[in-house]
């Protein structure tokens, strides 16, 4: 797997057993496994040995497992989400992972740094319930159409607010599920920032986005007019080289996980063609094959 950095795909998690064997086929070497909100009356027990043997028949990996919701609130459809977390981490080992993934959750309608003191709560007792059972806890850091002053899912899409959590949490197994994508709508430059935040990256979605930067400078970011578009990997504005440069310099040995669904063109009856170029061109960017150097 080109020594140790894989790429595969995001699936859903109750429909991993369905849908890995369709798609198998096509080279993704990983799968990071997801829930909305709550893990439901899944037999976790039951999944991780039925999709163990699934992906051990194609010398692939499940590289994460993950809920995304609100574990602060605990209300409403985020009611079940903190304990959905607490069981995805008991039941990590069974799925051959060790990071567990989701959105850090916040007070609704509230600035970001008012989340803190519950993401210290909540988060504290989730990080060492997962210390105890050699589990990394990895926030991605989508805004969910949040800003730093409002929003209902997520704090952790801003390095601001990154440097708030950890330090409320200083914990070693806390760190971010990590994609330039987010970071482009907010018009920050991916780059430098994985550069600086490499070390707490434990996980990485294959996500791009395309910034339209002539209507940047004739309508703005407030305008009527759309200015960024989430993309898959190989249409976007990125050199993915790079990132993975940067990821091996700093000793990265995870997964990259294709975020598909997003892309505005490749979608519907080509979201899968789109998915296959991106896993071909991220392998082609980490390298290609691996060639082992003459003894």
């Amino acid at each position: 797997m080109n020594k140790k950095l894989r790429v595969g795909t995001l699936i859903g998690g109750g429909d991993a057993v369905r849908v890995i064997p369709q798609i198998a086929k096509h080279g993704f070497e990983s799968y990071s496994l997801s829930f909305w909100q709550t893990t439901g009356n899944i037999d976790l027990k039951e999944t991780a040995k039925r999709v163990a043997d699934i992906v051990a028949e194609h010398d692939a990996v499940i590289s994460t497992i993950g809920v995304f919701g609100n574990p602060l609130t605990g209300t409403g459809d985020n009611k079940d989400t903190l304990a959905s977390w607490e069981r995805l981490i008991d039941h990590a080992h069974l799925f051959g992972t060790d990071i567990v993934n989701g959105f850090t959750g916040r007070i609704p309608d509230r600035p970001i740094d008012e989340s803190i003191p519950k993401f210290k709560e909540v988060f504290g007792e989730l990080s060492r319930r997962a210390a105890d059972r050699g589990v990394r806890l990895a926030f991605e850091n989508c805004d969910m159409g949040g800003t730093w002053k409002t929003g209902d899912w997520n704090i952790a899409h801003n390095p601001t607010a990154w440097n708030l959590m950890f330090n409320a949490v200083p914990a070693d197994n806390l760190g971010l599920e990590w994609e330039p994508c987010h970071q482009m709508v907010s018009l920050i430059d991916p780059i430098p920032q994985l550069r600086k935040w490499v070390d707490k990256v434990f996980h990485v979605h294959g996500k791009d986005a395309t910034i339209a930067w002539d209507i940047v400078r004739e309508y703005g970011i407030h305008g009527s007019q759309e200015f960024v578009w989430h993309r898959t990997p190989g249409f976007g504005d990125t050199n993915w080289s790079d990132i993975i440069t940067i990821l091996r310099q700093a000793g990265y040995q995870g997964t990259i996980d294709i975020e598909g669904w997003h892309d505005p063109v490749y979608r519907d009856e080509l979201e899968m063609t789109g998915q296959v170029h991106a896993l071909n061109y991220l392998k082609r960017c980490r390298g290609g094959d691996y060639i082992p150097n003459p003894v």
